[in-house]
């Protein structure tokens, strides 16, 4: 058996806290303002030297998401939280005009996780965020591609066809997520290959389609 088993990260607004990939998202820094003081939180938040000082109303922050969530009420104003750039408009228009350009590991290592996290403040531009990272959206009858489905298309491409190559320089550009797609995509290639050389000594279908058949299967007993 292997030591460790990964757990995959949570979907949209929920996170996985046995997930490693969610816990290191979870430490990714929000700009921020203090909305009111903050006692004993200087140091933590890198406003002061001892334990015991407080950040003063007013402070401009850098919180890591999971601070920022502990303390993010909307009743109380305790923090405001600002978008981090490249969640801002002006990169959502570079990624609508070609999402495939972008250094998202540059930019931001958990840009989906991280993006879909930020959904829980509120902000009026919320439904633009999780528009550009989502979804492919329909405007006046022309399909506009968003992030995601734009660049899921070159990664599963791209992971199809190097079969026993290098593939650092493909895997470079892409956050976190696109990585663990685009090992997908070579084990399945891997997979076939091995299977198209007699080194397979099974095909089995996929837990996804066996579940499928088991739903059919008890609706037609129903």
């Amino acid at each position: 058996a292997e030591a460790y088993f990964p757990v995959g990260p949570g979907l949209g607004m929920e996170e996985n806290f046995l997930s490693l990939d969610d816990i290191l998202m979870s430490q990714e820094k929000l700009p921020g303002r203090a909305e009111s003081s903050l006692p004993r939180l200087a140091l933590l938040l890198g406003q002061g030297a001892g334990s015991g000082e407080s950040v003063p109303e007013g402070s401009k922050l850098e919180i890591p998401l999971w601070l920022a969530k502990g303390l993010h009420d909307s009743k109380r104003r305790i923090i405001s939280v600002e978008l981090p750039k490249i969640y801002k408009e002006a990169w959502r228009t570079v990624f609508s005009a070609d999402a495939n350009v972008v250094d998202l590991h540059k930019m931001g290592p958990y840009y989906y996780g991280f993006g879909s996290q930020l959904l829980n403040f509120e902000n009026p531009e919320n439904p633009e965020i999780a528009q550009t990272i989502l979804q492919a959206t329909v405007s006046d009858s022309v399909c506009s591609p968003q992030t995601f489905v734009a660049r899921f298309r070159r990664i599963m491409d791209s992971s199809q066809n190097a079969y026993n190559e290098d593939t650092s320089a493909l895997v470079a550009r892409l956050d976190e997520l696109e990585r663990a797609l685009f090992q997908v995509g070579q084990k399945g290639l891997n997979d076939f290959q091995c299977w198209e050389k007699g080194q397979a000594s099974q095909i089995t279908a996929s837990s996804l389609v066996q579940n499928y058949g088991k739903r059919k299967l008890a609706e037609v007993d129903g």
